[in-house]
């Protein structure tokens, strides 16, 4: 079955930046169209960005401009450069295929404070 592992996330103050990375195994990982999603604190979950299996990128209103999504297949790993961050983007971050499998990962957690 799909495995996701996320991580890359903490605590930065507003106006700052992380890189969140996904490893995917149990799949063949170049085939496939991958997502990124955020969780906040008594929210539903939301999608975040999008890359498909030729690179193509779609994003959220909400971070475009400011989140990149980015893959390597070689290496079976999706990213989230997010900069200019924001106290709104607090949430934990999760990433899936597209459509999303039943299994998710842990997520990071994104902490955006002063």
């Amino acid at each position: 079955q799909v495995q996701f592992v996320e991580s890359g996330g903490g605590l930065v103050q507003p106006g700052g930046s992380l890189r969140l990375s996904c490893v995917v195994s149990g799949i063949i990982f170049r085939f496939y169209d991958m997502d990124w999603y955020r969780q906040a604190p008594g929210k539903q979950r939301e999608l975040v960005a999008s890359i498909t299996n030729g690179g193509y990128k779609t994003y959220a209103d909400s971070v475009k401009g400011r989140f990149t999504i980015s893959r390597d297949n070689a290496k079976n790993t999706v990213f989230l450069q997010m900069n200019s961050l924001k106290p709104e983007d607090t949430a934990v971050y999760y990433c899936n295929v597209n459509p999303p499998s039943m299994h998710w990962g842990q997520g990071t957690q994104v902490t955006v404070s002063s």
